[in-house]
C-alpha cells in the first residue's frame, strides 16, 4: 500500500486500537497520542504528568550532508507494550527555527527491527544553507535540531571541527559540551572510537558513568543498549542537534584492534563466532548513527564529500574495508603485497585525489583513523596497529599522491588519544627527507585517556620531539578537538582542550595554533586565534520548565493549539517563537 498522509493517520488509529489503548494498556500509554489518529485527547494529557513517556530520549541529530539533502535522525522509545508494533512518526524541516517556511516533510513507521529509530534522507535542499528539523510521534515532538548543507561552486571560508575516542564511562563529554557552542562550525567530523566496547567496571566506579550493559558488548542487543546508553549524555545530544556529524568508525564500535577477520579483544566460541559479532556491531551502528545507509554489498564505509572550490573531503574506512590482520613480526609486516585500506578502496582513493587535483580543488583531506606518520624506523615500528604496520601500503599512498600531483595535502586522525601535528615523508629519519608530501593533524580524544600525569606526560611530548624529526608537536596530558579554520590562502589548525572530564566544571583554551600555506607542506605558528565567521542561530532550546510544550494540546472546544498539524492549519504552534 502507498503511504499517503490518509493512510498514515488511518494506520496510526489502527495501531492505538491494537495496542488496546483505552482499557487494556491503562495508564501505561496514556497521554502518548495512539488513540486519536496520533493526537491524544486533553483528558488524556491531564491524566499523566506533562514529562512522562517523552519518546526522542535520545535526542535528534543530522550527517552526511550533500548539496541538496541531509540525513535527519532519531530514535522513538515505545511505550509499555509496544514494542512488537510499529510506530507512526513524521517529520518536518525548514529554513527557520521556528519551523514556518517549510521546505520538506514526510511521515513513515518504525519498528523493532531497526530498534525504533528513524533515518530520513531529506532532499529539495539548497547548497551552503542551515536548515532546522523536528520529529513527531506518539503525541509528542522531539527538540529541534540544526543542520546545514554543503556549499558547491565558489566558497571562501569553512570552518570545521574534529575529534574521536569518546569512551562514557571514562568521564563526562565536556568536549561534546564545547564543541555544541561553537555555532559557526560548518560540520563535526568523527573519526572512530564513538562507542567503546569494554565493560570498563573501574572507569564507571571513578566517574559514576555506568556503562549498559554494565559488560563487555558481543551481540546485536548489546551494541544496540550501548549505543542507546551514550545518546542519553546531554552534552552528546546538544552537539548532534547543533551540527551535523560526518562519522567514520574505529575498532572499538566493534572490539579493539579489529579488522574484516576478527580482533585483539575477541575470542572466538567463547565470544560467539566473529562474523556474528561483526554483523551486530554493524547493524546497530547503521541504526543509531546519522550517516547514509550502505549499498547492497558494499564493503566498508568509506565515502567523499566536495565542499565547493575549496575542500574535498575522503573518510576512509581503515578497520572494514579490507584491512589485513596486523603482523606477527617484521618479516610479516614488510610484505608488499599487505594492505591497510583494501585494494579495491586504494584504488578508490587514488581516483578521488587525482579528480580533486585536476578540478583544482583547492584543499585535499583525509579523514581517517591510525597515525601516518611514522613513530618509528622500519627497523623498529612503533604500533603494528597503525600505518606503521602497513609499510608497503603506505608507500602506495605516499605513491598515489606524488604521482598525481597533489598538493595542499592533509590527513586529520584519531585514534590515539593525544595530539599531534607532523609533517609526512617517505622517510623522515633520511639525512635529507626533502619537500614533505602533506601534513597530519591528530585530535586528542574525548574522554579516553592519554597520559594522566601531567609530569610524565610533558617529559614524554619532549623526548618524543626530539627524536622525530618530522614532528612539529605533540600533547598526550588533555582531551579536546582539532578546529580547521580555512581559506584558499591557508589551513589553520587549533587544538582546543579541556582541563577536567571528572566533572562539569572546566576550563576549556586554544593550546596550540598552527598554519599550513598554501602551496606550501609546513607548520608554522598562526599568529592569532582565528574569528568566527557568520552563522545561522543556533537550534532553539527546550527550558526544562516547558518540556510540556512537546507534547500536543486541544482547547476545550477540541480545536489543535500545537503541533505540526496545528501549524499546517493556521491554528498555532508551540514552537519557540511560533
Amino acid at each position: 500500500m502507498t503511504l499517503t498522509r490518509r493512510n498514515f493517520l488511518l494506520n496510526s488509529s489502527r495501531s492505538a486500537a491494537s495496542l488496546g489503548m483505552a482499557a487494556a494498556a491503562g495508564p501505561a500509554l496514556a497521554g502518548t497520542g495512539l488513540a486519536d489518529s496520533f493526537l491524544p485527547q486533553q483528558d488524556d494529557l491531564m491524566a499523566v504528568p506533562r514529562s512522562s513517556a517523552f519518546p526522542f530520549q535520545h535526542g535528534v541529530a543530522s550527517g552526511d550532508p550533500l548539496t541538496d539533502r541531509v540525513i535527519l535522525w532519531t530514535r522513538i522509545t515505545p511505550p509499555a507494550l509496544a514494542e512488537t508494533y510499529s510506530i507512526p512518526y513524521r517529520w518536518r524541516i525548514a529554513r527557520d527555527p521556528q519551523l514556518r517556511e517549510l521546505v520538506n516533510e514526510g511521515f513513515g513507521y518504525t519498528d523493532a527491527g531497526r530498534d525504533f529509530t528513524v533515518k530520513i534522507d531529506a532532499d529539495g535542499l539548497q547548497a551552503g544553507q542551515s536548515y532546522y528539523y523536528v520529529f513527531e510521534a506518539l503525541g509528542q515532538m522531539s527538540d529541534i535540531g540544526r543542520t546545514r548543507t554543503l556549499p558547491q561552486g565558489r566558497v571562501e571560508h569553512l570552518r570545521i571541527a574534529f575529534t574521536s575516542c569518546s569512551n562514557y564511562a571514562r568521564g563526562y563529554f565536556n568536549v561534546y559540551k564545547e564543541l555544541a557552542q561553537r555555532s559557526d562550525l560548518d560540520v563535526v567530523l568523527h573519526l572512530g572510537d564513538y562507542i567503546y566496547e569494554y565493560a570498563n567496571l573501574d572507569a564507571s566506579l571513578g566517574s559514576g558513568r555506568i556503562n549498559q550493559p554494565p559488560r563487555e558488548i558481543i551481540t546485536l542487543d548489546d551494541y544496540r543498549q550501548r549505543h542507546a546508553c551514550y545518546k542519553t549524555d546531554a552534552d552528546l545530544q546538544q552537539v548532534h542537534r547543533q551540527h551535523p556529524f560526518m562519522v567514520i568508525w574505529d575498532d572499538h564500535e566493534v572490539a579493539n584492534n579489529a579488522w574484516p577477520g576478527g580482533a585483539d579483544n575477541h575470542t572466538e566460541g567463547e565470544e560467539g563466532r566473529w562474523q556474528d559479532r561483526l554483523r551486530g556491531a554493524v547493524q546497530a551502528y547503521m541504526e543509531w548513527m546519522p550517516i547514509r545507509e550502505m549499498r547492497a554489498g558494499q564493503q566498508g564505509i568509506y565515502r567523499n564529500f566536495r565542499f565547493g572550490d575549496l575542500l574535498d573531503l575522503s573518510l576512509l574506512d581503515t578497520r572494514l574495508a579490507g584491512r589485513d590482520a596486523q603482523a606477527a613480526d617484521n618479516a610479516d609486516r614488510n610484505r608488499e603485497e599487505r594492505t591497510l585500506l583494501g585494494y579495491e578502496q586504494e584504488s578508490w582513493l587514488a581516483e578521488t585525489l587525482t579528480s580533486a587535483q585536476q578540478e583544482n580543488i583547492r584543499w585535499k583531506l583525509l579523514g581517517q583513523q591510525v597515525m601516518v606518520g611514522q613513530l618509528g624506523t622500519n627497523d623498529t615500528p612503533f604500533n603494528y596497529d597503525q600505518w606503521d604496520g602497513y609499510p608497503a601500503a603506505r608507500q602506495r599512498l605516499f605513491d598515489t599522491v606524488r604521482n598525481a600531483g597533489v598538493d595542499n595535502w592533509v590527513v586529520l586522525t584519531g585514534d590515539i588519544h593525544s595530539s599531534w601535528a607532523m609533517e609526512l615523508h617517505d622517510d623522515p629519519f633520511a639525512a635529507e627527507p626533502g619537500k614533505a608530501l602533506g601534513i597530519e593533524l591528530v585530535t586528542p580524544a574525548v574522554t579516553s585517556p592519554g597520559i594522566d600525569n601531567y609530569t610524565q606526560a610533558q617529559l614524554a611530548s619532549r623526548s618524543l620531539q626530539a627524536l622525530l624529526p618530522h614532528l612539529n608537536f605533540v600533547d598526550f596530558y588533555y582531551r579536546g578537538y582539532v578546529l580547521l579554520d580555512i581559506t584558499h590562502e591557508r589551513l589553520q589548525a587549533e587544538w582546543w582542550v579541556v582541563d577536567n572530564i571528572d566533572s562539569h566544571r572546566y576550563v576549556s583554551e586554544c593550546l596550540r595554533a598552527l598554519v599550513v600555506p598554501s602551496g606550501e607542506s609546513v607548520l608554522r605558528p598562526a599568529p592569532a586565534i582565528s574569528a568566527s565567521k557568520l552563522a545561522a542561530a543556533p537550534a532553539p532550546d527546550f527550558a526544562p520548565g516547558f518540556a510540556w510544550l512537546r507534547h500536543w494540546r486541544r482547547d476545550p472546544a477540541g480545536n489543535l493549539l500545537d503541533g505540526m498539524l496545528a501549524s499546517q492549519s493556521g491554528v498555532g504552534s508551540a514552537l519557540p517563537g511560533g
